[in-house]
């Protein structure tokens, strides 16, 4: 008899569902104020200065785990993840981390260069 995917299966399945294709999709802004859309930022701050690095850090959590597909390549940039994901990797829930990891070798190779 089948198992039922657990709670984990489901949430990775939906992570992986909404991840780009490529990490070269994401074309977000690099700088600057961003404010996000409610439901992203539908709980405290909406507006995010993306020069200042716990805000930033904020911003680029609250995308990946409230995203969907459009909004992950319209808020968030390549190189900027490319270069926080050292340390978003521990403030990310482990399956969106499973997910981004598995399906890009680049964020994989980032998290085996810090490791």
């Amino acid at each position: 008899m089948p198992t039922q995917p657990g709670l984990s299966d489901l949430r990775r399945a939906k992570f992986a569902r909404r991840a780009p294709a490529a990490l070269s999709e994401l074309v977000g802004p690099e700088h600057g104020t961003v404010t996000l859309p409610l439901h992203l930022a539908w709980s405290g701050l909406t507006t995010f200065d993306l020069d200042q690095p716990r805000l930033r850090m904020s911003y680029y959590r609250i995308v990946l785990a409230e995203g969907l597909q459009d909004d992950l390549v319209r808020f968030l940039n390549r190189d900027l993840l490319v270069s926080l994901w050292p340390t978003l990797r521990a403030l990310v829930s482990r399956d969106v981390r499973e997910v981004w990891e598995s399906s890009f070798d680049e964020l994989a190779h980032e998290a085996q260069a810090t490791a």
